[in-house]
């Protein structure tokens, strides 16, 4: 198990301090609330939250609010008593990532937690929100995503036509270009919006937790299991059910996934009771599944009974267009949460934004411009106040050498970095020498083939040492 941070909230004083020691020796660092507005209160800086379903004051479901709405990758935990197991399952509906159900087993309590743990190393690696809510008018986009790109646009056009029917949505891109939030549109903009909408990341889920995790599983059904619980396609009946990164589903568990797809109905783990529900299913991966399916890791079966409707989200080097709206949403985002007054940024800071390659999409913009204005002298983000890391205008472009060993393969001197900076610089001169070639030297028609604004590619050209053949 992975050491982590955890806060245990609970009213009744000998329970909290019994499940704090248990976490203890398994190596966790531990923090206390005694009811929910402690609990509330310390949310900033945990990694996996503990809360009894019943407290004093702000209850459970209050502390699950908090943390869903402020702190939305941090897993929250249900302690719920015997008998109220229909409340803790509501509190799953309403985003809590599982419970515990009192009086609780030490094994099946390290199980839940392993997962969440999990589950919040994947939020940290791939994080969610990446297509920020449109907070001042309509015309930055629409269904609660920002962008007027054309990219954008045939996303919108998408869920225009397929969020209210119960087509199976295969969603892919990168990790960060904001596939949850595009299935969460689709869920939100149906008939079934009143309904549940259950999300679960694949990635996160150990094999051998798999099915229980999907269809639930019954008392007894293996060790640990000390009551029946319901799983993942059971709670989103009549709503929606995300399945993201489904590429990491097992070989094995895909053919019992594809039935329940097909016929809408299950067996839980150690069950004979046939289920049937209605669930509307959207997937998201950033693998490429008929690679995968050509390696023997994906069911060709599955994969068209997923793919019925095809949406592939575009990294944010491939629509630049929306990086001013972006900018200006999460100037304004983080002047709120850190307290500053950004009026706004420089053209030339801009540029530099848009010309970036961003590997990381839209999270990567996030953490940018959160560092630029947690450290920006001035009331107006300058150039010299980004900081881009790998962008290949940060520092001087290194030389790689390769040296040729006896059996004549290269040896490249220098850090992995180094040389895809160096590559990406060669590159992007390259094709801009090529443009202009193409123009006569003309800027603001190379630019328009190049698909960046006019300022940028003079930025560009400047970098380069290209701003003598500006016609």
């Amino acid at each position: 198990m992975q050491p982590a941070k955890i806060l245990v909230a609970d009213d009744e004083q000998n329970l909290r301090r019994v499940l704090a020691a248990m976490l203890r020796r398994d190596g966790h660092e531990v923090v206390q609330a005694a009811n929910g507005q402690e609990a509330i209160d310390r949310l900033a800086d945990v990694d996996v939250v503990i809360t009894d379903l019943r407290m004093p004051g702000a209850d459970g479901m209050e502390v699950l609010r908090t943390a869903s709405k402020n702190h939305p990758h941090v897993p929250v935990i249900i302690i719920t008593a015997y008998g109220s197991v229909g409340q803790a399952v509501e509190a799953i509906k309403a985003g809590a990532f599982d419970y515990i159900e009192k009086p609780y087993e030490q094994d099946s309590i390290r199980v839940i937690v392993d997962k969440a743990i999990g589950q919040a190393v994947a939020n940290k690696l791939a994080p969610r929100q990446t297509l920020y809510p449109v907070v001042d008018t309509e015309a930055k986009g629409r269904y609660g995503l920002i962008g007027q790109s054309t990219e954008m646009h045939s996303i919108f056009a998408v869920i225009d036509k397929v969020a209210d029917t119960p087509s199976t949505v295969l969603i892919t891109g990168e990790s960060g270009t904001g596939k949850e939030l595009v299935a969460k549109a689709l869920h939100e903009n149906s008939s079934r919006k009143g309904g549940p909408f259950i999300k679960i990341n694949c990635a996160a889920i150990p094999k051998t937790l798999m099915e229980s995790e999907l269809f639930g599983y019954e008392k007894g059904a293996f060790t640990g299991a000390t009551s029946s619980k319901p799983g993942r396609f059971e709670l989103a009946d009549e709503g929606s059910l995300f399945l993201d990164e489904i590429g990491e589903i097992p070989v094995e568990m895909q053919v019992k996934l594809l039935r329940a797809i097909q016929e809408s109905e299950f067996e839980r783990v150690g069950g004979i009771k046939t289920i049937k529900v209605d669930v509307r299913l959207i997937t998201a991966t950033n693998r490429d599944l008929e690679h995968e399916i050509a390696r023997g890791n994906f069911r060709e079966d599955l994969y068209y009974r997923l793919n019925v409707v095809p949406l592939l989200i575009p990294p944010l080097r491939k629509r630049t267009g929306d990086i001013p709206l972006l900018v200006q949403h999460i100037i304004k985002k983080f002047n709120e949460r850190l307290k500053k007054t950004i009026t706004g940024i420089a053209d030339d800071a801009l540029a530099a934004l848009e010309t970036h390659n961003w590997p990381g999409n839209i999270r990567e913009l996030e953490n940018v411009l959160e560092r630029t204005i947690l450290f920006c002298k001035g009331d107006r983000i300058e150039r010299v106040d980004l900081q881009l890391g790998s962008a290949a205008a940060e520092v001087p472009v290194p030389v790689v050498e390769v040296e040729h060993g006896e059996d004549g393969v290269g040896e490249i001197s220098g850090s992995l970095k180094d040389v895809v900076r160096a590559e990406t610089a060669r590159v992007e001169r390259e094709l801009i020498m090529k443009a202009l070639d193409e123009t006569s030297n003309n800027v603001t028609q190379a630019a328009r083939l190049l698909k960046i604004s006019r300022k940028s590619l003079q930025m560009k050209m400047k970098e380069f040492g290209l701003r003598d053949r500006e016609g």
